[in-house]
């Protein structure tokens, strides 16, 4: 029987420190809002870093892991309970929908490695797509233009522009002649 080294944290001390200021002044300033207060949230956003153009919105239920690491445009949309999980860069473009208690999982682990090291990659939701509530994405997707995907749908692999995708694993339903 052998004995592994304990795994090393991918973050430092101030790091962590950081990450435990941002989840108390999200909980302490934020979370409570009711939703007339978005100018108020996104303001809060941008103290920690998080590039926001124009107006997006962001639920107050919505949660954020290290908004430094996050990017929306003009009237993107992070809703109700939605979770970005920010361990690499999530861009929501303009006027996309992250629909209630979607999951934007940007983080992995190597589980051929023994030490299980964490495997970033960036989600990129283009212009007008559309995440359907309960959906959960994985590391490196991107979601094209105007395309849907499905309530309670897996997204393992990108999305061409113009289409809809659904299922576990998600795959083509039908493509979109026109803009959404």
């Amino acid at each position: 029987m052998s004995f592994l080294p304990a795994p090393h944290s991918p973050w430092s001390f101030f790091y962590r420190l950081r990450m435990l200021m941002w989840d108390f002044t999200w909980l302490l300033f934020c979370k409570w809002t009711p939703k007339p207060f978005n100018p108020w949230r996104l303001f809060i956003l941008r103290l920690f870093g998080a590039r926001l153009h124009g107006v997006p919105f962001v639920h107050q239920r919505a949660r954020i892991d290290h908004p430094w690491k996050l990017s929306m445009y003009h009237r993107a949309c992070l809703g109700d309970r939605a979770h970005a999980y920010c361990l690499d860069y999530v861009c929501i473009h303009a006027h996309a929908t992250v629909a209630q208690e979607a999951y934007l999982c940007t983080g992995t682990h190597d589980f051929e490695s023994l030490s299980m090291p964490l495997i970033t990659a960036p989600i990129l939701l283009k212009d007008r797509c559309f995440i359907g509530a309960r959906a959960f994405l994985l590391p490196g997707v991107t979601v094209g233009e105007s395309s849907v995907v499905g309530a309670c749908s897996l997204v393992s692999r990108s999305v061409p522009a113009h289409s809809v995708f659904a299922g576990n694993p998600a795959r083509s339903i039908k493509t979109v002649a026109t803009a959404i």
